[in-house]
């Protein structure tokens, strides 16, 4: 079996930055792709950021200068650092990877985190 756990989330207010974190533990034997998606009220989930083992980065248009997905493999641990936030950030973040499990590879998703703009 295999968890995610995310951190980080928070209010803050127009212009400030969160660092959000997302540790997997349980039954690893390698771990893929990594990502960050987000569902806000009565929207669809959609992708933030993802970055593959290799280290290259994936980033939807509404975020690209704004935020910076990262991941330390020997922690099994997925980063997002968001700056300049807009209330239009505000949103569920959801961590996901794909994790080989034995001879197994699926994704597994977070709990969520809530992270409010507001002022």
């Amino acid at each position: 079996q295999v968890q995610l756990v995310e951190s980080g989330g928070g209010l803050v207010q127009p212009g400030g930055s969160l660092r959000l974190s997302c540790a997997a533990s349980g039954s690893i034997v390698r771990i893929n792709t990594m990502g960050w998606y987000r569902r806000a009220p009565g929207n669809q989930r959609e992708l933030v950021a993802d970055i593959t083992s290799g280290g290259s980065t994936n980033y939807a248009d509404s975020v690209k200068g704004r935020f910076t997905i990262s991941r330390d493999n020997a922690k099994n641990t997925v980063y997002l650092q968001m700056n300049s936030l807009k209330p239009e950030d505000t949103a569920v973040y959801y961590c996901k990877a794909k994790v080989q499990t034995g001879y197994i590879s699926r994704d597994y998703w977070g709990q969520g985190t809530q992270v409010t703009v507001s002022s």
